[in-house]
């Protein structure tokens, strides 16, 4: 496996040699919108939103669950002007596919009789579900329900299709 960074000034020359103005773009971001998002590596969400560098705060996590994400959102929302978030799971997500126990377990096999590395794993839950459509509408639900965010905030919750590009609302 090649180390990726080594490529990364590079890659970066390229990048630079078009960067143009955006230099010059406002720290809030210009939609006022949040979108929280799975960190899964197929998802590209100013692409399949049609957003540009400057547009929207984007976040990511494993799962795209709004939870992990409210210190981020509540800095986006009183200090940047942020008043519309879009929660958006996706099809064939890797989340759907183990247990909290799973995750504990494999760190722990991995470090044999550490007990340290024991009680930090069971200290975490991973936050696993079995149900996209249903993981969304409790997202959605979560924030709407959060008294740390502004009561005018628009919530609304998608499923981002990856064989296909294609977005569905659910809430």
């Amino acid at each position: 496996m090649s180390a990726q960074h080594t490529e990364f000034s590079k890659r970066n020359e390229q990048y630079v040699a078009s960067f143009g103005d955006k230099g010059s773009l406002p720290m809030p971001p210009g939609r006022k919108l949040i979108i929280v998002t799975c960190m899964d590596a197929r998802l590209d969400p100013a692409a399949h939103l049609g957003l540009k560098e400057g547009d929207a705060h984007v976040i990511r996590n494993a799962g795209g669950l709004a939870k992990d994400e409210l210190r981020s959102i509540i800095i986006s929302q009183r200090l940047l002007g942020t008043r519309e978030i879009a929660v958006f799971n996706h099809t064939d997500c890797g989340m759907l596919t183990f247990s909290t126990n799973d995750v504990r377990s494999t760190v722990k096999d991995a470090a044999k009789g550490d007990a340290n590395v024991a009680a930090r794993v069971d200290a975490i839950t991973f936050l696993d579900f079995k149900d996209l459509e249903q993981s969304v509408k409790e997202n959605v639900a979560w924030l709407k329900n959060e008294p740390l965010l502004l009561p005018e905030t628009v919530v609304t919750g998608w499923i981002y299709d990856v064989k296909d590009g294609k977005i569905s609302q659910v809430v």
